[in-house]
């Protein structure tokens, strides 16, 4: 299916939102609406609550059945997602997306309680992915300009994986992440289910 507008993107979590991987509570629409969720709770800009909804578009494309980790297979979401999301939105909400593996890298090479924070299929895939950043790597990584909006990219991924968690139908997240593309702020969904 060729991916040209939000309305493509939306029509894939459609199809494949139920995704979930081993060791993960939640399910690809679950975990990207409540990251999206953390981003609206601190006022991120609409670039990053876009990013934050879709920085795991990657993943459902994968072609390994199952969760591709416990088969020691990187799937490269984030390099899929952001290639996908350069055709709909500008940089600053593909460039996140594609940093936010980095991102992980770089939090527990700097942060040594950060690993403790990780799901089960997120610590599996850090040793895929590269494992902790070298000091090199770290300096490379923050040379970017968006190096601090994928790490609070991150942060909220970490954090959106909480089990039972209510989500809009997706009439209603449509309408939303529509009016959010479009600069039309007022329809935040702060009645929904916000995260603590």
């Amino acid at each position: 299916m060729p991916i040209n507008n939000l309305n493509d993107l939306l029509s894939l979590y459609e199809e494949s939102g139920q995704l979930q991987y081993a060791g993960e509570p939640v399910n690809q629409i679950e975990h990207a609406w409540q990251s999206m969720q953390w981003a609206a709770k601190v006022n991120a800009s609409a670039s990053m609550q876009l990013a934050a909804f879709f920085h795991d578009l990657g993943h459902l494309f994968q072609q390994v059945a199952g969760s591709p980790t416990l088969q020691g297979v990187d799937d490269k979401h984030e390099r899929i997602g952001s290639a996908i999301l350069e055709r709909v939105f500008d940089s600053s909400v593909s460039v996140p997306v594609a940093l936010h593996v980095d991102a992980k890298r770089y939090l527990v090479s700097v942060d040594r309680s950060y690993m403790s924070q990780l799901s089960d299929d997120s610590i599996r895939s850090l040793e895929l992915q590269g494992g902790p950043m070298t000091q090199a790597e770290q300096g490379r990584f923050k040379a970017n300009p968006f190096w601090r909006h994928a790490v609070k990219l991150r942060q909220w991924d970490e954090r959106s994986k909480e089990a039972g968690r209510s989500i809009p139908d997706m009439s209603e997240i449509k309408a939303f992440l529509s009016a959010l593309a479009n600069g039309r702020h007022e329809l935040k969904p702060m009645r929904l289910a916000m995260p603590r």
